[in-house]
């Protein structure tokens, strides 16, 4: 097994865009695009063991995509079911580790069900940190922390005075998470989208124009090569 060097991303997040346009362009449906790009997901976490790549972070699903057709977001929540039910032994044989961040409240029973099913079932496994957000969005994130965090404060168990930068982060979703090295968007938007807002405060980006359906493990190992050689300096002087 290949080895990155040691100044490649250990935790890459990812912003999976352009699987509608991907199917518009061949004149196919949009679900049609969303199972293309499913397929991609494994490609993408079997390189990263190669790469040097730890934890992999990847956005399914926002909470705003609930504004998408009824059609669609149908065909996206039966998709995730059908994706858990298919890759859960793949990803066990494979050691990969799945955790799913987001709000689950809207979420149907039995896609809750696997979820919790599959985090369980990989529990063991270091190979690969897998996290997938669904029903995902980063400032309902940070204010379901906060919510939590006031809790707290209200209960006697944490002195506001106590509360720093170091606190929040101890209520979100990616607690037990590295904040990302590098966040990749694909699809030509070069915007955040709501992802990962208080743990990519000193994140690298790279904003491609590839499809999702279209990236695979050449374009992912190249954009981590990248990332080796860029000056990390968080907002301090380098030499």
């Amino acid at each position: 097994m290949k080895h990155t060097p040691h100044n490649g991303p250990r935790h890459v997040a990812i912003i999976m865009d352009g699987n509608g346009r991907w199917a518009t362009q061949r004149g196919r449906p949009r679900l049609f695009g969303h199972h293309a790009g499913a397929r991609r997901v494994r490609e993408v976490v079997e390189t990263c063991p190669d790469i040097g790549v730890k934890y992999l972070t990847i956005f399914a699903f926002s909470t705003e995509n609930w504004k998408r057709t009824q059609v669609e977001v149908a065909g996206l929540m039966n998709l995730f079911r059908r994706y858990i039910i298919k890759e859960a032994k793949s990803l066990t044989h494979f050691g990969v580790r799945v955790r799913f961040i987001g709000d689950r409240v809207r979420l149907d029973d039995k896609l809750i069900e696997l979820m919790n099913e599959l985090e369980e079932l990989t529990a063991g496994n270091t190979v690969v940190n897998l996290t997938i957000a669904l029903n995902y969005g980063g400032r309902d994130e940070v204010a379901r922390a906060t919510k939590r965090l006031a809790q707290d404060v209200a209960d006697g168990k944490l002195m506001p005075e106590n509360v720093d930068e170091e606190t929040l982060p101890k209520y979100l979703d990616t607690y037990v998470l590295p904040d990302p090295d590098l966040v990749i968007r694909t699809s030509g938007e070069a915007r955040i989208s709501n992802f990962l807002l208080w743990q990519s405060a000193y994140s690298e980006y790279e904003f491609i124009d590839t499809l999702w359906p279209d990236f695979g493990r050449e374009e992912f190992t190249a954009l981590c090569a990248n990332y080796g050689g860029r000056s990390r300096r968080y907002g301090g002087v380098g030499t």
